[in-house]
């Protein structure tokens, strides 16, 4: 048996979204039809991809490999579908792109620049800061459009949004580490040991919300903006930390590993999203980065828009990037 497009479109859809429900209305099918496409994919790996969470699934270890390569796979052939009929060469302009820490690191550049080839006539001018700065440069004008972790929003009167992929949080820990002994972990377990606390991209008073409705808190020994320096210090046996997919890797710089853990209790996934000022009509170049991000990290529509018209462009057409009816 091999793996279908359908299978992989499916996966995502539910990795993405972190609900099978979910990942069935967006994609027009039943939720049968997840479980079974799923299903048939763990069977071929012989290893378990989603695993059930009372709030919904969340991505395995191996999932999260098969995650990223789906994601490839998907939007490589949207743009064998689509590059015959639209040309990114007829496009032109600038758009001005406000990313955050963690999206200027460990998302866009692979995105960025298969947009700019793609769209050749397109620059796209890069401004880096913090959420709240964003924010308000978009609410200015000063910024077209943002990629950011849209989970950390404010302004939601004023700013629209929606994620593109959402990222689980898991425990980090050393290979030695005595909680490496179970395949799942929850918070109370966690916050027994030292725990080593990332600031950047608000992550700690993110982190601190989670913490508290469980009414528990970290036993935090040190608070670092550096990831690199959480990624060696949990390697190195010194602490512990929660932290998403999106920023794990196994290794540390000086090459010790880093494990993961299932964590048991509700904790939110960190979402990667596009906003743009809610009242603001986006130009023609705006709107290809806006779609071809939609797409291109998706790969199974045109995004979970928070504001904007499902599956279609600025003057609700269709969108040049929309995918086929699943099959």
């Amino acid at each position: 048996m091999s793996v279908s497009f359908k299978q992989i479109r499916y996966f995502v859809a539910a990795a993405e979204l972190g609900r099978i429900g979910q990942a069935a209305v967006a994609l027009n099918v039943s939720q049968s039809a997840v479980t079974a496409a799923i299903q048939q994919l763990e069977a071929l790996f012989g290893a378990r991809l989603l695993e059930r969470t009372p709030s919904g699934v969340t991505v395995t270890l191996e999932g999260s490999r098969f995650l990223s390569q789906g994601r490839q796979i998907l939007a490589a052939v949207a743009e064998a579908v689509h590059s015959p009929h639209v040309s990114g060469d007829s496009i032109l302009g600038t758009v001005r792109v406000g990313v955050t820490y963690t999206v200027a690191g460990y998302f866009l550049p692979r995105h960025q620049m298969r947009f700019q080839a793609n769209f050749p006539g397109v620059t796209l001018e890069l401004f880096e800061a913090p959420r709240d700065v964003l924010e308000q440069a978009l609410v200015d004008g000063v910024l077209d459009i943002a990629v950011l972790l849209a989970s950390n929003l404010r302004d939601e009167a004023r700013i629209a949004s929606e994620i593109l992929t959402r990222s689980p949080r898991r425990l980090w820990l050393a290979p030695g580490h005595p909680l490496t002994s179970a395949n799942r972990v929850r918070l109370a377990d966690i916050a027994k040991h030292p725990y080593v606390m990332l600031t950047v991209d608000e992550a700690e008073l993110t982190a601190l919300r989670y913490w508290r409705a469980a009414e528990l808190d970290p036993r935090t020994i040190f608070r670092t903006s550096s990831v690199e320096a959480v990624r060696s210090m949990v390697a190195g046996g010194m602490g512990i930390s929660v932290l998403s997919d999106l920023i794990y890797r196994p290794w540390s710089l000086d090459g010790q590993r880093i494990e993961t853990r299932i964590i048991e209790d509700d904790v939110p996934s960190m979402d990667v999203g596009l906003a743009w000022r809610r009242e603001a009509a986006l130009g023609s170049a705006t709107e290809a980065f806006r779609n071809f991000m939609r797409f291109a990290v998706t790969g199974v529509g045109v995004g979970r828009a928070a504001s904007a018209g499902e599956g279609t462009g600025a003057a609700g057409k269709p969108s040049v990037f929309q995918m086929p009816p699943p099959v």
